[in-house]
């Protein structure tokens, strides 16, 4: 599914419910950055490289080994840029934390959940090359189900972040009334 929302609903649910272990912004960001592959094969396919003949996946980005190095990789490649995120996640009133060794872990889940999600889609994805043969995710759910599972969790998202709003302001709210509650020696 390249260049479609349909990786932001489950690795956006994913992230919010785990968000205390992971960076959420690496998880959710490397789940783009595996389809740059994606994005290298359509180039030299209709673009300036299209006559040099490479393999379609040139890189092997949507396999566990690849992928997870580019996940960890990408993960360090976003630590100079925190301060970034945290203005982001304080707009988006989420607590955020952000650490070199969380945001490379996050970058290699976010990968393994993308080339996982591939692989059940796409027959192409050879998740444990160099093994080229061995698929044993592919038509575990149909193409319409994987769709539908992806739509499911983007809603589920929106309302866990919506839940988590509610909940943060509930908790701020209290902090400030037990705040302004005079406390009596005893």
């Amino acid at each position: 599914m390249p260049f479609t929302p349909y990786h932001f609903g489950p690795s956006g649910f994913v992230g919010l419910v785990f968000k205390r272990w992971l960076d959420l912004p690496a998880f959710v960001l490397a789940n783009v950055a595996i389809d740059m592959e994606v994005l290298f094969s359509i180039e030299k396919t209709y673009g300036p490289l299209s006559h040099w003949n490479f393999p379609h996946q040139v890189f092997h980005f949507h396999t566990l080994l690849v992928g997870g190095i580019v996940g960890v990789v990408f993960g360090l490649a976003l630590f100079p840029f925190r301060s970034i995120f945290e203005k982001l996640m304080d707009l988006l009133r989420l607590a955020y934390k952000p650490a070199a060794l969380r945001m490379a872990v996050s970058g290699l889940l976010g990968a393994w959940f993308h080339v996982t999600i591939d692989g059940i889609y796409h027959w192409d994805v050879q998740m444990f090359w160099p093994n080229k043969n061995y698929r044993p995710l592919w038509k575990m759910l149909s193409q319409p189900q994987v769709k539908d599972v992806c739509v499911a969790l983007f809603l589920a998202a929106v309302a866990l972040y919506i839940v988590l709003l509610a909940l943060s302001s509930r908790a701020k709210r209290d902090n400030k009334k037990s705040a302004s509650q005079p406390t009596w020696p005893v």
